[in-house]
C-alpha cells in the first residue's frame, strides 16, 4: 500500500480548484458579498499578471525570437489551428456539443500554452528545454493580446464579448504586465528570493477567481443546464480535441525536419493549454454569470493534457537522443 501511495503523485493545486468548485455550488456568493468578491477578483487579476511581468526578465522577451522555426510550428497551433477546430466543434449539433459549454470550447481553444508544465514535460522528455522555456513564454505574452482578440472575434457574433470590452480588458491585463516588466530590474532579485511566498499569492487569486466564476454560474443555475450526459460528452470531445493535438504536432515535427528533441518541445508546447492565463482571463472578459460555463471546458481539458502528457515524457525519456 505504501509503495502504491508513493507511486501516485497527487496535485494539490487541482483539488484545491475542485474544491472551490464545491465550495461555490454549496455556499455561492450572492448580493453584497458577491459585489465584494467580485472587486476582490479585479484586484486578483491584476495582481496575477503583474508578478508574471515582474518575474519575467528582458532577457527571456528577447529570447523567444531566436529559435523561430519552432516557435512558429508552436504558436500556429495553439492560436491558428486550435481556434479553427474549436470554432468547429461549437458548431456542431446540440445533441454532440451542448450548447451551454460551446463558447467555453472555443475560449478554450483560444488560450495560450502552459509554462510549467511544457518547460517540465520537455525536461523529462530530454527535450529542447531552452526552446521550451522561450516558447512558453512567447506564447504567453501573445495570449495576452491575441487570447482576448480571438475570443472578441470569434465570440462577439453570438453576444459572448465585444470589441469594446476586449480593448478595455487588454488594457486591464496589459497595464499591470507592463508595470511589472517596467519595476524587474529593481524587484526581480525579490521575485526569485521569495518565489514560494508569491507563488502562493499567484494561485490564491486564481482560486478566487474560481470561486467568483462559479458562484455567478451557480446562481445562474449551471448545474440545472449541464446534466451528466453534458459533462460525458464534453470529456469526449475534449480528449478528442487532445488527441488530435498532439498528432499534429508529432506530425508536424516530422515533417518539417525537426530533431527529437525539438520535436518533444513541440508535441508539450503545442498541446497544452494554460489553466493559469485561463483562469484570470477569463475573469476579465466574461460576466461573473457565464464564467462557470466558460471554465469547465478548460479544468477538464488541463486535467486530461497532465495526465496524457506525463506518460508520453517518460516515453520520449527512453528514446536515445539525437546529435
Amino acid at each position: 500500500m505504501k509503495s502504491l501511495l508513493a507511486r501516485v503523485s497527487i496535485d494539490w493545486y487541482l483539488l484545491a480548484i475542485v474544491g472551490m468548485v464545491v465550495l461555490a455550488s454549496i455556499l455561492p456568493a450572492r448580493g453584497e458579498a458577491a459585489e465584494h468578491v467580485g472587486l476582490a477578483t479585479k484586484v486578483g487579476i491584476a495582481l496575477v499578471f503583474f508578478l508574471h511581468g515582474a518575474k519575467l526578465s528582458r532577457e527571456a522577451v528577447i529570447a523567444g525570437m531566436i529559435h523561430w522555426r519552432l516557435h512558429l510550428v508552436v504558436l500556429g497551433i495553439t492560436f491558428v489551428v486550435f481556434p479553427i477546430a474549436g470554432l468547429g466543434v461549437a458548431a456542431l449539433p446540440a445533441w454532440i456539443t451542448p450548447p451551454a459549454l460551446a463558447a467555453g470550447l472555443v475560449y478554450l481553444a483560444c488560450l495560450p500554452s502552459t509554462i510549467q508544465s511544457a518547460i517540465g514535460f520537455t525536461a523529462i522528455a530530454r527535450g529542447n528545454v531552452a526552446a521550451a522555456v522561450c516558447g512558453a513564454s512567447a506564447s504567453n505574452l501573445l495570449g495576452i493580446v491575441v487570447t482576448p482578440l480571438l475570443v472578441g472575434a470569434l465570440l462577439s457574433a453570438e453576444g459572448g464579448v465585444s470589441f469594446s470590452s476586449v480593448e478595455a480588458i487588454l488594457w486591464q491585463l496589459l497595464a499591470p504586465f507592463v508595470l511589472g516588466q517596467i519595476v524587474h530590474p529593481f524587484v526581480g532579485g525579490f521575485m526569485k528570493r521569495y518565489a514560494k511566498p508569491l507563488q502562493l499569492v499567484d494561485r490564491g487569486s486564481i482560486l478566487l477567481v474560481v470561486y467568483n466564476a462559479f458562484s455567478g454560474a451557480v446562481v445562474a443555475g449551471i448545474w440545472s443546464q449541464v446534466s451528466i450526459p453534458d459533462l460525458v460528452r464534453l470529456t469526449l470531445i475534449c480528449l478528442v480535441l487532445l488527441a488530435a493535438s498532439l498528432a499534429l504536432s508529432v506530425w508536424l515535427a516530422r515533417a518539417r525536419g525537426f530533431s527529437a528533441e525539438d520535436e518533444a518541445t513541440i508535441v508539450f508546447g503545442g498541446s497544452n493549454k494554460s489553466l493559469a492565463a485561463g483562469v484570470p482571463m477569463a475573469g476579465a472578459l466574461f460576466p461573473a454569470a457565464t464564467m462557470g460555463f466558460v471554465l469547465l471546458p478548460v479544468m477538464l481539458y488541463h486535467q486530461f493534457q497532465l495526465m496524457a502528457c506525463a506518460a508520453i515524457a517518460q516515453r520520449y525519456a527512453k528514446r536515445a537522443p539525437s546529435e
